[in-house]
């Protein structure tokens, strides 16, 4: 069953497997007529610990965990496929540092993506992952959304790239 997102003007309802997470985005709106989608900020803390080159892989360590979401441009809302996302964490299998602890994947044509990984464990009191955007066409965001429970087996980000 694929998860349920709902954009609106102040936050980004996420939901994936049993679990939910809030993550705010004030600037995301839904294109409809004349209105535009604004831009991702990216995250404090965010690029922490981001290694540049990361592999694209099909899978990150033994799995059991899945990261999820969506890329879009900026303006006029449409999908972006073949962007690649970097994602990485504090997990069972490693630091957030640690090079395999590390790895990206590619969006599909409706510009979303999806990327096993072990278990998300918290460090510094929060579990969270790390996700990334940096490439030619398009303006870097790292984003670092936190767990709404160390128990939740799925955590989804979505991004909207400002061109260049």
């Amino acid at each position: 069953m694929k998860p349920t997102i709902r954009l609106t003007r102040r936050t980004l309802l996420v939901t994936g497997g049993a679990s939910a997470a809030l993550v705010a985005s004030p600037a995301l709106t839904r294109v409809t007529g004349a209105q535009a989608l604004a831009p991702t900020p990216s995250m404090r803390g965010g690029a922490n610990n981001y290694q540049p080159g990361a592999p694209v892989v099909q899978r990150i360590g033994g799995g059991g965990f899945w990261m999820s979401g969506s890329v879009r441009r900026a303006g006029d809302g449409a999908p972006l496929g073949g962007i690649r996302i970097q994602i990485w964490a504090h997990t069972t299998e490693g630091r957030e540092n640690d090079p395999q602890s590390h790895g990206a994947t590619l969006t599909a044509a409706d510009g979303t993506f999806r990327l096993e990984m072990p278990q998300i464990v918290p460090i510094f009191g929060q579990p969270h992952g790390h996700l990334a955007y940096e490439g030619e066409g398009y303006k870097s965001v790292f984003l670092r959304p936190v767990m709404a429970s160390a128990r939740d087996t799925s955590l989804a980000a979505h991004f909207v790239l400002q061109p260049t």
